[in-house]
């Protein structure tokens, strides 16, 4: 599982940061921005509520534009997941529901433990 998981997105480093460091800092980035989306529902801020989301929205696509092409099930399963998430996040904008954003936060937290063993266990057989 742990190849699969690193094989599911593209290996092209751009910046200063690796692949694997890059996917930590966009899960990261969803936790926070979904918590504040949760946080702008709780005190009826629809101006920031729908910029939470938005930016939400924006690193669920930014992963799955980062996933391979190679057709594993890995590849398919990811981004299947996220285009969930992006489903639930629009109707947790629509229907103002915490509960939603809770489940997408749960969610995502599980994928960055998961995504942290398996980086630091391929960098330990490295």
């Amino acid at each position: 599982m742990r190849n699969q998981a690193f094989a599911a997105y593209s290996q092209n480093q751009t910046g200063v940061y690796s692949p694997e460091k890059l996917i930590e800092m966009l899960y990261e980035g969803l936790l926070k921005f979904t918590s504040l989306a949760k946080r702008a529902i709780e005190e009826n801020d629809t101006q920031a509520k729908a910029k939470w989301i938005n930016r939400s929205n924006d690193i669920f696509i930014e992963l799955i534009n980062s996933l391979s092409n190679d057709g594993s099930q890995m590849t398919a399963y990811l981004s299947g997941l996220y285009m969930h998430q992006i489903k639930s996040l629009n109707q947790a904008n629509i229907k103002n529901s915490t509960q939603e954003l809770d489940t997408i936060i749960h969610v995502v937290r599980v994928l960055l433990e998961t995504w942290k063993e398996e980086t630091s266990v391929e960098h330990e057989m490295a």
